[in-house]
């Protein structure tokens, strides 16, 4: 019934307590979303007794099924609360997201100005895109009242994923925050699903170097991984919007509906950039590429020159104001005008986005 409820377009939502052991485990984890209470919340297919009886190992049940654990490593559950009570008021705070009941056009509120002040942003992000920064200080100057509600906050950190209202429309953001693993990339596939469920639109705020690379990423499934966040985010039948905030790189791009994937709105800010890949790195595979096929016969002072020209040309071309003059995106906007831009551009989808029926279960990844 829970399986069908999902597919139905019924939202399932779990609060664990206490201990869900076997056929019980998968109330929350068939649900839509879930909360565990750190401490005594507990998730395991087979608890301590029978791990030992079967298979010899001797783990308690924290180590084996807690909340904690579940929250960041597994990502079974979306949300750790720290008392039953907060456990209560975060499935209150999840409620009043649902933008339930559905109707033909998105359930808007009262449009409120962020708390903290949009004017900061180039501040925050500025031009040097190696520079580290919380993806959530940009969220926090674009929705109403700076409030959002985080998804999965403890699981695949470099992705956040939050629902908040933007000029009194709900939206569903995808921020990055770094390079994105296997488990940011099934976070992000989960709340895709979600949105879409949910009839809520998606904006994208990319500032994206790629997925991750290298012998553990490829072993722990980064390929399979990625492609469930991009067939989730190609699928989705709601409006979807992107804003390139930083670097946009690679395959990352896809991952975080670039233009190849057709947003309805697709902007960048003046101090983003946009390639198949960076300049520097751009230029250090070429030159290997080109010393490789020469086998030990390399000019150095010709393989210098080759790095100096790849980095100019992909700095040229990586440019935002290349892309723009090409017509690859819808335009180069100033971070301070962003929320009001991204509010125009909802209204428009609101009134000329059909209502589609049909819904589909919501496969927690």
């Amino acid at each position: 019934h829970q399986c069908r409820m999902s597919a139905d377009g019924l939202p399932q939502l779990s609060a664990v307590f206490g201990g869900c052991t076997a056929g019980g485990a998968y109330i929350p984890a068939l649900s839509d979303e879930s909360v565990m209470v750190d401490g005594t919340g507990r998730i395991h297919l087979g608890g301590p007794p029978i791990v030992k009886a079967a298979i010899a190992e001797v783990v308690d049940g924290e180590t084996l099924g807690g909340a904690a654990m579940h929250a960041r490593v597994s990502g079974v559950t979306d949300y750790l609360a720290r008392s039953e009570t907060e456990a209560l008021a975060k499935l209150r705070e999840i409620v009043a997201h649902l933008n339930w009941p559905q109707t033909a056009s998105a359930t808007r509120r009262p449009t409120r100005p962020p708390r903290l002040d949009p004017a900061e942003l180039p501040g925050i992000v500025g031009t040097d895109l190696k520079q580290p920064y919380d993806v959530r200080e940009v969220i926090g100057r674009l929705v109403d009242d700076s409030e959002m509600q985080e998804f999965k906050p403890e699981y695949g950190s470099t992705l956040v994923c939050a629902t908040a209202h933007l000029h009194g429309y709900p939206v569903g953001i995808l921020a990055n925050n770094g390079v994105l693993f296997s488990e940011s990339s099934l976070k992000g596939a989960h709340f895709i699903e979600l949105c879409n469920q949910r009839r809520i639109p998606l904006l994208f705020l990319q500032n994206i170097t790629g997925f991750m690379v290298g012998t553990e990423a490829e072993r722990g499934g980064i390929a399979k991984h990625s492609a469930k966040l991009v067939y989730a985010m190609a699928n989705a039948r709601v409006p979807r919007f992107t804003v390139l905030i930083g670097g946009s790189y690679g395959a990352g791009n896809y991952g975080m509906c670039g233009r190849g994937f057709a947003p309805r709105f697709l902007f960048a800010w003046p101090g983003s950039r946009i390639a198949t890949m960076s300049p520097e790195v751009a230029s250090t595979v070429l030159t290997e590429l080109r010393r490789a096929s020469l086998k030990g016969d390399a000019d150095e002072t010709a393989l210098q020159a080759l790095a100096a020209r790849t980095r100019e040309q992909f700095e040229t071309q990586s440019d935002p104001y290349y892309a723009t003059a090409r017509l690859w995106d819808d335009g180069i906007i100033e971070p301070a005008q962003t929320r009001d831009v991204l509010g125009i551009c909802l209204e428009l989808a609101d009134a000329s986005t059909p209502r589609f029926e049909g819904h589909s279960p919501v496969y927690r990844m």
